[in-house]
């Protein structure tokens, strides 16, 4: 089932003024942050990146995959996603703690021999 885009948008919303957007991906979100992956917005969920960063503000959160054959991340329930400064907290300790994105490849024709 795709995400409804007033999930992400509330997401967003939640995580202002961080530097946070979303890509639609296979009818779901990647979430960014300092243009960093830090997670996923699947199925209206929000699953963040398992990383050492939040430390103890992550400890009770269950586990759980974005889609199928994803590694384990932190899934936040929605009482949590209300909790604005947390939720802050959260997604800013894992940027820190996730290497930034690999540039992607340059779009445009290729070059053809003469």
């Amino acid at each position: 089932m795709a995400s409804d885009a007033g999930t992400a948008q509330f997401i967003l919303d939640q995580l202002c003024p961080l530097d946070v957007r979303v890509r639609r991906m296979f009818g779901e979100f990647a979430l960014y942050c300092d243009e960093r992956v830090v997670g996923f917005v699947c199925d209206d969920e929000l699953f963040v990146k398992r990383t050492d960063g939040p430390g103890d503000m992550a400890a009770d959160l269950p586990l759980g995959r974005p889609y199928p054959g994803a590694k384990e991340y932190l899934r936040v329930p929605g009482d949590r996603l209300e909790n604005r400064d947390w939720l802050q907290d959260l997604v800013r300790a894992t940027a820190a703690a996730v290497p930034p994105s690999a540039p992607g490849r340059a779009r445009g024709g290729r070059s053809r021999g003469a």
